[in-house]
């Protein structure tokens, strides 16, 4: 099987953004993907890459993991990961699309709008955020946005965030990917690329958490949001494309 090069560029760039930018690679990775290949497929390799990117920064950012937060926040994500993982199949892929192309410009015009919006750190804040982070992972590929809103209320120190963060992403994405496989997502065609974003999680982690000791997070965290919006608006765009190209003809 012919293996495509720019595919996986594009992976190790989602994998340096997203590490720096706090949100996650899947927030770019999934997008991306969908240039490439069809959106379940996408789904199975982001299970299977994130998986790899995870345990990199697990063990980059070990320092100050944050149990509580493990708990409130990882737990529900788990169970709804896998709600979200079995409805990825009843609902059609086109839909599945749209509203991942509409929730990455919402998200990232609200968040560039009203950069003071906080979330009260508590316990049904964290469980609510982690469940809505789990289903939004199972369901469109990606959580790890409103995962980072949810544990950003928290403060935490930077390494922490990441540590915990990763963490959680880890128990997600472990639990799909038994989901996905089910579901018939990961097939010969993921699995040939599974030992390239194997190495691409654990190189761009790397670059990640060298590159964020010389760029301030928030000012980065503003161009990411720029970067979710200018994807967002590309993915709904390509729908749209070949939507009205299939009318026309």
């Amino acid at each position: 099987m012919k293996i495509n090069y720019i595919f996986l560029l594009l992976a190790l760039f989602a994998e340096i953004i997203g590490t720096i930018g706090g949100f996650g690679s899947s927030v770019f990775f999934v997008p991306l993907g969908n240039f490439y290949f069809d959106f379940y497929s996408v789904l199975g390799m982001t299970a299977i890459f994130h998986l790899s990117s995870n345990l990199s920064k697990i063990f980059l950012f070990k320092k100050g993991l944050d149990k509580k937060l493990l708990l409130y926040i990882g737990a529900p994500s788990v169970l709804f990961v896998i709600v979200g993982g079995f409805l990825s199949k009843i609902v059609n892929s086109s839909a599945l699309e749209i509203v991942l192309g509409v929730f990455l410009v919402a998200f990232s015009l609200l968040f560039l709008i009203k950069s003071e919006i906080i979330i009260l750190p508590n316990k049904k804040n964290s469980v609510i955020g982690g469940a809505l982070s789990g289903f939004s992972a199972g369901l469109l590929g990606t959580g790890g946005a409103i995962r980072g809103l949810t544990m950003a209320a928290f403060n935490l120190e930077k390494s922490a965030f990441i540590a915990t963060s990763a963490f959680i992403d880890f128990m997600i994405d472990f639990s799909r990917t038994f989901v996905y496989y089910g579901n018939g997502y990961i097939g010969k065609q993921e699995l040939t690329y599974l030992p390239f974003l194997f190495v691409i999680g654990l190189v761009g982690t790397y670059l990640g958490k060298r590159i964020l000791h010389y760029i301030p997070q928030e000012k980065f965290r503003k161009l990411s949001l720029i970067f979710i919006l200018i994807i967002g608006l590309a993915t709904i765009a390509g729908l749209v494309l070949n939507y009205w190209g299939s009318f026309s003809s």
